[in-house]
């Protein structure tokens, strides 16, 4: 089956499917008709599309919206085989905005829907590759990298616009830590790719200290190493991490064991391109800006941003509002505070929610609630998604979501 994108509609599935048949069909023919209505000649009747290089085809479709352009391909034979090329032509499209794929918690398949903030318009969607929806996940260029959080191990990387998709070697370090988390980074212009995978566990019978590794895959090799790992004293690992400029930064948290209350969190960095495995991480970290609930790490065109609530200093496990913070040479700057309006907006807000972003757009959903909130971070401007067809069922019905980039050219 092939997959072709189509908008929303009450009452109708948004991501419909056509025959391979209906999408290989023969080119339709185009007789055009004179002004005057003559009947000209059939062997003087040339169509457009049978003149027109492939090249300079697929040029005219780069400038549509990526929908538009899938659509496209169930036009004729041709069309589709022009969209399904997998020619580095579509690096030339049209920059495309990230699109936001929200679904519900539960042990089902993962289905959901897409927003597109382009054309403002959700669609109906589903990954080929995961069967439920407690996976970690990691997006760049177009691939999404999804991590097993049973197992921690089992790794998948997938294109969901072309549903393009392929499973790793299971990541090393072993299966069950206590922590894990998982980041990629694809090179734009060779499309090849990092995948790396933190892991933490606790030392066997020691409160105070944790087993820190990194493990990297990369795609050009097909192999992984396992360049470094620390012992940490009175902090441990997270679920949160990122690649920004070829280093993988990471979110640790305190312990308190060693009444190291304050900061609860730190960030720390690893250089994928050195690799050096005589270092300490926590040299080098870099605590949070406030008391935090939580934080969400992103890459937004090579800048390292954070989102992440801002709680209370008698009450630190009680957000008060969400903040967003940019990484400068080791200083936070924060760069925006959503307003008490939209704050109150999400209704059951937890502290924790799902926040993720790509270019200048981040996204903010409550796992609470399918509402979902975006930040212009060129315009600094907040704005509410449309409405999410996702509905909420019973009260303590979870909700989650990530971004990616649409792409057509990049595989896994």
């Amino acid at each position: 089956m092939e997959f072709v994108l189509d908008p929303l509609m009450e009452g109708e599935k948004s991501w419909e499917c056509y025959s391979t048949s209906y999408s290989r069909s023969e080119a339709v023919e185009f007789k055009p008709v004179s002004e005057d209505n003559d009947v000209q000649d059939a062997d003087t009747l040339v169509s457009l599309d049978a003149v027109l290089p492939d090249d300079l085809l697929e040029k005219v479709l780069s400038f549509l919206p990526i929908v538009s352009i899938i659509r496209s391909g169930s036009v004729c034979k041709r069309w589709y085989n022009a969209v399904h090329s997998g020619r580095l032509s579509w690096t030339s499209m049209l920059p495309q905005k990230p699109w936001y794929f929200m679904f519900t918690c539960s042990e089902d398949a993962v289905a959901g829907y897409a927003f597109d903030p382009s054309l403002r318009k959700w669609y109906g969607f589903d990954f080929p590759c995961i069967e439920k929806s407690n996976w970690s996940t990691s997006s760049s260029c177009g691939l999404v990298c999804f991590m097993d959080s049973e197992d921690r191990s089992r790794i998948f990387v997938c294109n969901p616009i072309t549903r393009d998709w392929k499973r790793l070697q299971d990541a090393p370090g072993g299966k069950y830590p206590d922590y894990s988390a998982v980041a990629i980074s694809v090179d734009r212009k060779s499309h090849s790719y990092t995948a790396a995978v933190a892991k933490c566990k606790q030392v066997p019978e020691d409160y105070y200290q944790w087993d820190l590794s990194i493990h990297v895959y990369e795609s050009e090799s097909e192999s992984w190493v396992t360049p470094f790992n620390e012992i940490l004293v009175g902090w441990r690992g997270g679920d949160e991490c990122v690649i920004c400029n070829g280093v993988l930064y990471y979110l640790i948290y305190s312990t308190g064991v060693l009444g190291n209350a304050e900061p609860r969190h730190c960030l720390v960095m690893y250089d994928l391109s050195v690799r050096s495995s005589r270092m300490s991480l926590m040299r080098m970290a870099i605590p949070a800006p406030c008391s935090l609930t939580c934080g969400r790490l992103m890459n937004l065109r090579d800048r390292l941003v954070m989102v992440g609530g801002i709680g209370k200093h008698d009450r630190p496990g009680i957000i008060k509002g969400i903040g967003i913070w940019e990484l400068h040479k080791e200083q936070w700057r924060e760069v925006a505070r959503m307003p008490h309006k939209f704050f109150q907006g999400f209704g059951e807000f937890d502290d924790v929610f799902a926040s993720s972003g790509a270019d200048h757009l981040i996204y903010i959903q409550s796992f609470g609630s399918p509402a979902l909130l975006t930040f212009d971070m060129s315009q600094k401007m907040w704005k509410w998604s449309v409405k999410s067809p996702v509905t909420k069922r019973f009260s303590l019905q979870l909700f989650t979501g990530f971004c990616f980039e649409p792409r057509l050219e990049i595989t896994s």
